[in-house]
C-alpha cells in the first residue's frame, strides 16, 4: 500500500455508533463495542458515510467538471458491482480510541482475571463501557393531549461528547493500494470536512462531529487551501 492517512473524529455532541440491536431490560439501542468494552465505528460504515458526502458535493458540479470528479470518486471509492479494474483503492479501518489506552486496559483486565482472590474487585467490560457512555431516553408526545404516547419510551446508549479545546479521541486509518493523486486528496479533504454527523439519530440532534484528515507527517490536510480550492476545477495533477 502506497499512502496512509489518518482521519480524526471529535464528538461535538453525544453520539451513538449503533450496532443494530439493544440489551433486553437495559437499552433499546446499544453502541458497537469491542471485547474490552471500548466503543468504535466500523470502517465499512465510515467509508460509506464519506462516499455519501463526496457524492453530495459532486452532484452540485456541472458537465465535464462533474464527469471528471465522478471519475476521481469512482477510482477512490469504487463502484457497485465492481470488478478488479474498478474496485476501490481505499481501505478504511475502524474508528477507535487511542491504541495505548486500549492496550493498557486490555492488559489490566487480563491480569485481574488471573487473580486468585475471589473477593477481589475486577475491572469488567461493563465498567469500561459505562465510563465512556451514558443512557439517554426519549418519548413521543401526543400533539392533542400534550402527554407522552403510550409505549413510545425508548432508550439509547450514547458516547459522551468530547470536552471543548481537547483533541479528537477517535481515529481511523485510511490505506490505499496506490499513490494518491492531488485530485483524490482534494476530494477526500472536502468529503471529510462535509462529514458532520455520524451514527444513529444523527438527524435528531445526536452524532454532531468535527472531522479532520492528517498525512503521515502529521500535516492537517483539511487546512490545506490548495487542496480545498482544487475541488470543482480541472487542473491536472501537476
Amino acid at each position: 500500500m502506497s499512502d496512509e492517512l489518518q482521519l480524526q473524529i471529535k464528538l461535538l455532541s453525544d453520539t451513538t455508533f449503533g450496532r443494530g440491536d439493544g440489551v433486553a431490560g437495559l437499552v433499546d439501542q446499544e453502541v458497537e463495542h469491542d471485547d474490552c468494552g471500548f466503543p468504535y465505528l466500523r470502517g465499512r460504515t465510515l467509508k460509506g458515510l464519506l462516499s455519501e458526502e463526496c457524492d453530495n458535493l459532486i452532484v452540485l458540479l456541472k458537465d465535464d467538471i462533474q464527469k471528471h470528479w465522478l471519475d476521481v470518486r469512482n477510482k477512490l471509492f469504487g463502484v457497485p458491482g465492481s470488478v478488479l479494474e474498478t474496485m476501490s483503492i481505499m481501505h478504511v479501518g475502524d474508528a477507535c480510541l487511542p491504541d495505548k489506552l486500549r492496550q493498557v486496559v486490555a492488559i489490566q483486565i487480563e491480569i485481574e482475571q488471573k487473580k486468585e482472590q475471589a473477593n477481589k474487585y475486577q475491572l469488567t467490560l461493563t465498567d469500561i463501557l459505562n465510563s465512556l457512555t451514558t443512557i439517554r431516553r426519549q418519548t413521543a408526545i401526543n400533539s392533542e393531549s400534550g402527554s407522552s404516547d403510550k409505549g413510545s419510551l425508548r432508550s439509547a446508549r450514547v458516547l459522551i461528547r468530547d470536552r471543548p479545546n481537547t483533541q479528537a479521541r477517535f481515529t481511523a486509518n485510511l490505506f490505499f493500494d496506490q499513490e494518491l493523486t492531488k485530485d483524490m486528496k482534494s476530494l477526500l479533504v472536502v468529503g471529510v470536512l462535509a462529514l458532520r454527523h455520524l451514527g444513529s439519530g444523527r438527524n435528531r440532534g445526536r452524532g454532531h462531529v468535527q472531522c479532520s484528515l492528517y498525512d503521515a507527517q502529521k500535516n492537517n490536510l483539511t487546512q490545506d487551501t490548495d487542496l480545498l480550492n482544487r475541488f470543482g476545477t480541472i487542473t491536472g495533477d501537476k
